[in-house]
């Protein structure tokens, strides 16, 4: 079976079905803001809240790299996909129990059930992320991709703002920890619904070279990563752009404690950062066909170096909240950026093991957050916000090395 005009649109939309619920699930299970509140509000530290950051943003991915060999030896990934999916909407579901049930067992076995819950969570969306990038590669139109993950980036965003003011009222309406079981319920129910948007896709089949165990695998990845300059390049992009994702828990972390910042001022940094993806997703889909991945790279960059230069310039500002504006912005672009030029340098027949070995940029996403759990311990914000400027600089490097078509 050949992809054509008719297959590639039955599965645009039914990639779109996923995506329009699947924002509405995503403030409910917030990575960026509502998971690292939930933490403090259990009684997490910060190096514990490092942890669960660089389990979110980083350990799922880094997963990939292991998942990569098996799924790549699969030319038909539909079924490992919705295998995936189910499992998260398990772990969410786990995890509205655990805060139902949470006045019968105490603080420490809360804090640990979180960080299984959410391994599972990040870990089988990595699975599901190889397989989802595969069929959409193979299964929607070249010339329709960059305009799906702009419209995508659009149709989700206002949808995200809509829902987040459901989110915000659920968060304030309920005191802890029904409000948490509420939100996780409420999202297990949602990526649910989102999933039967897969069920639609028609996949076609490709023709993968076979890999034989894992020593193969490192072979392999060494012979690419030396062959393949844009893919080397692509992997020091993530491993250091890719940081800037994980700002923003951290300044929540920053907010609860040296702001006071309470459940309303939570909603309201989610409102902000959604409105940040609304303005960007629209701007890049009116300018999809008149502007370079590798500039949009720049941008996001430059607007990841400024939310740290400006809290230290202006610690407790007023101005303080529309850094989550910001950093809506920086995830948006960063996210429509990397996710094309993924499908830029690989083909049909690689883009399952290419995007596994792309979980290997996520080295340094890992071990930052963990690093700077202990740092701020240790000496404050002050040095934590530096050494993220830093990296992010050298990201530039790398955007330039790109040298992208598109």
């Amino acid at each position: 079976m050949e992809l054509n005009k008719q297959i590639s649109k039955r599965n645009y939309y039914s990639f779109l079905w996923h995506a329009v619920f699947l924002a509405l699930a995503k403030n409910f299970m917030d990575v960026d803001i509502i998971i690292p509140a939930m933490m403090v509000d259990a009684g997490g530290s910060s190096l514990q809240v490092g942890m669960l950051i660089a389990i979110m943003l980083g350990g799922g991915k880094f997963a990939q790299l292991f998942f990569a060999p098996f799924l790549n030896n699969r030319s038909a990934k539909k079924f490992y996909l919705l295998g995936g999916i189910n499992t998260r909407i398990f772990a969410l579901a786990a995890m509205a129990l655990l805060f139902y049930f949470s006045s019968h067992v105490n603080d420490s076995f809360i804090v640990w059930s979180i960080f299984i819950l959410i391994s599972l969570f990040s870990i089988s969306g990595a699975f599901a992320n190889i397989n989802y990038t595969d069929i959409l590669g193979k299964s929607v139109l070249q010339e329709k991709r960059k305009s799906f993950f702009s419209i995508r980036q659009v149709i989700s965003s206002i949808i995200v703002f809509l829902s987040a003011f459901l989110a915000r009222r659920v968060l304030i309406a309920y005191g802890y920890p029904l409000n948490y079981a509420t939100l996780f319920f409420i999202a297990a129910v949602l990526l649910g619904i989102a999933s039967l948007g897969f069920w639609k896709i028609k996949e076609i089949p490709a023709s993968n070279f076979k890999i034989k165990g894992l020593v193969k695998f490192i072979q392999i990845i060494t012979h690419e990563m030396r062959l393949n300059k844009k893919l080397k390049n692509y992997v020091f992009l993530i491993n250091t752009q890719g940081v800037s994702l994980g700002l923003m828990p951290f300044l929540i972390l920053y907010a609860k404690k040296n702001l006071s910042a309470g459940s309303q001022d939570i909603g309201n940094f989610l409102l902000l950062k959604v409105i940040g993806g609304v303005l960007a997703g629209s701007i890049l889909f009116y300018y999809s066909k008149k502007i370079k991945y590798q500039y949009m790279l720049y941008i996001t960059s430059i607007i990841a170096i400024l939310i740290p230069l400006s809290i230290l310039i202006l610690p407790g500002s007023i101005f303080f909240p529309y850094i989550f504006l910001a950093g809506g912005i920086v995830f948006a672009i960063h996210t429509i950026s990397t996710e094309g030029i993924l499908l830029e340098v690989t083909n049909n027949e690689n883009r399952a093991l290419y995007t596994g070995l792309s979980g290997a940029g996520n080295i340094l996403p890992v071990v930052f957050p963990l690093l700077s759990g202990w740092i701020i311990t240790e000496f404050g914000f002050r040095l934590f916000f530096i050494l993220f400027m830093l990296i992010i600089f050298l990201s530039f490097y790398f955007i330039y090395k790109l040298d992208c078509k598109k």
